[in-house]
């Protein structure tokens, strides 16, 4: 039996007509409900292969399997990423002029829930990172670590069973940073949601159950 949710094989994506290649033949493989880690420095190509794998990107060779659909070949990919994957930025993306609970339910938009489902499922998350008494607060009312468990309650809101995370605690204070780590290790280990987190932070790798070293878009064995 294959446990694997994500196939990669001989990935390839370059830039300004491949004079510049981001990733340069990844072969990976990540097991369902595992936390795993990619590390490397700046420019190594492990946010280009984490949009790769969460269908924000089409790369130029290979093949990419992710929950059992081939990225490669797949025609409607923005239904793939609302119902498989979550995505959690560093700078949160969140729209600014409306609620904290609005910007947890645009992703339920178009899925067929009813209003009610919506809000009760936005609330039901909300409380879940903390956020209950902050419903109706606009993202800019709110600190940075806040707005990051917005964005955590916001990429659950489909419960995907892919969270990708990039640098999500790139800007945050160490004290809020371990507090978003925390929550994320707990979904985790709950939920049994398979966690890819980029991060170049040794100490924030060593959390997952394995870390994979990416360099000049290739994976280190």
């Amino acid at each position: 039996m294959n446990d694997n949710i994500i196939e990669i094989k001989n990935l390839e994506k370059g830039f300004e007509n491949s004079k510049i290649m981001a990733l340069n033949g990844i072969d990976l493989e990540i097991k369902k409900g595992e936390f795993v880690s990619i590390i490397g420095p700046s420019g190594s190509g492990k946010s280009t292969l984490l949009n790769m794998i969460g269908a924000l990107d089409k790369p130029d060779k290979g093949s990419i399997m992710v929950a059992g659909n081939n990225l490669t070949q797949k025609k409607d990919l923005s239904n793939f990423r609302s119902q498989e994957i979550g995505f959690i930025f560093q700078l949160h993306n969140l729209i600014p002029n409306i609620s904290v609970q609005e910007n947890v339910e645009i992703p339920m938009y178009g899925t067929g829930r009813s209003g009610k489902e919506m809000r009760e499922r936005a609330l039901k998350l909300l409380d879940y990172v903390g956020l209950s008494e902050k419903i109706k607060r606009k993202p800019t009312e709110l600190s940075g670590g806040e707005r990051q468990r917005v964005a955590i309650a916001r990429a659950l809101a489909n419960e995907p069973s892919i969270i990708l995370a990039d640098e999500p605690t790139g800007s945050l204070d160490s004290k809020t940073g371990k507090m978003i780590l925390d929550r994320l290790s707990d979904l985790h280990s709950k939920e049994n949601v398979t966690l890819i987190m980029v991060t170049h932070d040794m100490s924030i790798a060593s959390l997952a159950d394995r870390t994979i070293k990416v360099l000049d878009g290739k994976v280190q064995n």
